[in-house]
């Protein structure tokens, strides 16, 4: 062969393998860019998005999420056993429409065009037979879920809207994650166009808002249980559980005329323990010593060193696809940025402009349970491929440390005390030391919020579980509700850990 032959050749091949790469790099690594690209979402690749099964999403060996075959132009179709109960965490997977919850955070894992599977891929162009996606296996515990939704929707006061969050604190492993009102995702992953926006249309019409995930994304006014936080700021200034400051039946802040009272029935004699204060949740104590010793500055730093002012991602969801909103403590300053102190003694017992999701509730008592270490939260525990082979396991990480050991250790005796003899007696469990926080957070001309943050360890000092719970305008006795509810979620978290 001459020359120009054999430069004629070696051109060839060097085209043909890369158009070989070329159309590996379509086909496989930049798959799911074309797929969710407006400008080719064609019916075409809408069906081919549905040519190889979905993987599951499994909770205690049970998918909560999975595919089926059908016989329709769609070959497999997305289902939701349990309904309602993990709507909010899972999400759901429309064929028209954007994908949601954990669906949308591990979608390339599901759907087998993550960089993981390449070489699956590759093989599937030899054999032609496609593999199904990776399954996801959640930290969620069935048993604590369940508890969680059906106390709240079985709770004695008027509402049934609220939330809870149960983590680990030891790991930041997510135990229930609960929001209601709720919604069944199965009409809305329908094949059928009308069928699934007709659903839609309607939850997005319902005064109710459930498609809102009101654990991690709306924020209420904490009410007395943000008093935790101030009681840990006190302690680093000095202070102990046995320090005596002053209380009384009112207090008025400098700059104003309007006084701060106690909550009906609780008594707050003029001098009184950081302990005892806490335990029956005083206001005038609280607003005083925040105005009198703290300091707009001081309390801001505090809150934002147990998360406030950071929206508190989940490992593995960087984009922040579960929508967490940013719990904040607000302005407490005039708008010449001199200090309001009536702004100040409101955001003290958790009123004014300071709001939490119940996620941070939970991430607080997490910290307080686990010697002042916050872990990060999480949802995916393992992730597995077509062949239920682990490819990838959650490793807990410490996000922050907002208080030393010591001064977790003093605040877990002033939140013992409240569980033991305060305002959340409901939340008591024989065998186990629990601490806690109720509040009651006013809400404008609406109905009040009932809430309750807390945790329990052995009596061996072992952290088992953190939890916070939110009853949205829950009316009077909100918060002794929240605290019966966060003791049968504590229960059911203890007995799902084999301790009880």
């Amino acid at each position: 062969m001459n020359a120009p032959l054999r430069k004629a050749g070696l051109v060839m091949i060097l085209l043909f393998g890369l158009l070989f790469v070329q159309l590996n790099v379509i086909t496989v690594v930049r798959a799911d860019e074309y797929r969710n690209d407006t400008r080719h979402n064609s019916f075409r690749l809408l069906q081919q998005d549905y040519e190889r099964q979905r993987g599951n999403i499994v909770v205690d060996g049970e998918a909560v999420a999975l595919s089926t075959a059908t016989a329709d132009t769609f070959r497999y179709l997305r289902g939701y056993p349990y309904g309602p109960l993990y709507a909010h965490t899972v999400g759901y997977r429309p064929v028209y429409g954007e994908v949601t919850g954990i669906e949308a955070i591990e979608n390339d894992i599901l759907n087998g065009s993550a960089s993981v599977f390449t070489a699956d891929r590759l093989l599937e162009m030899i054999t032609g037979k496609k593999s199904n996606g990776g399954n996801v296996l959640l930290t969620l515990s069935h048993s604590v879920q369940e508890t969680a939704y059906n106390a709240l929707l079985n709770n004695s006061t008027s509402s049934k809207v609220g939330a809870v969050v149960a983590l680990d604190p030891t790991t930041g492993a997510v135990l229930a994650m609960v929001s209601t009102p709720s919604f069944d995702p199965n009409p809305l992953v329908a094949h059928d166009f009308d069928t699934a926006t007709a659903e839609y249309d309607r939850l997005l019409a319902d005064p109710g808002r459930p498609l809102i995930n009101r654990a991690v994304a709306e924020r209420f006014p904490p009410g007395s249980t943000f008093k935790v936080i101030v009681a840990a700021a006190a302690l680093e200034q000095g202070l102990t559980p046995d320090s005596v400051l002053a209380g009384g039946e009112s207090y008025t802040a400098p700059q104003t005329t309007t006084p701060i009272r106690n909550a009906q029935g609780v008594v707050c004699p003029d001098e009184i323990t950081l302990l005892q204060a806490l335990q029956v949740s005083c206001n005038t104590a609280f607003a005083r010593y925040g105005v009198e010793h703290l300091g707009t500055e001081t309390l801001k730093r505090v809150a934002r060193e147990f998360g406030f002012e950071t929206a508190p991602t989940f490992d593995r969801d960087d984009d922040n696809r579960m929508g967490v909103a940013i719990s904040e403590t607000g302005p407490m300053s005039g708008e010449d940025g001199t200090p309001d102190p009536a702004a100040l003694a409101q955001s003290c017992i958790g009123q004014r402009d300071v709001v939490m999701t119940p996620l941070q509730g939970a991430l607080l008592a997490a910290a307080v349970a686990n010697d002042g270490v916050q872990m990060r939260p999480y949802l995916i525990d393992t992730i597995q491929d077509a062949n239920l082979i682990p490819i990838w396991r959650a490793t807990p990480s410490s996000l922050r440390r907002p208080v030393s050991s010591a001064v977790a250790g003093q605040l877990r005796e002033m939140m013992d005390a409240v569980v033991r003899n305060g305002t959340g007696t409901n939340a008591q469990i024989d065998g186990f030391e629990v601490g806690g926080k109720t509040g009651t957070a006013q809400n404008g001309d609406a109905p009040d919020h009932g809430w309750f943050i807390g945790y329990a360890r052995t009596s061996g000092g072992q952290p088992v579980v953190a939890v916070a719970v939110l009853i949205q305008n829950a009316g009077p006795g909100g918060s002794a509700q929240a605290t019966a509810i966060a003791g049968q979620v504590m229960r059911a978290a203890i007995a799902a850990k084999g301790l009880g």
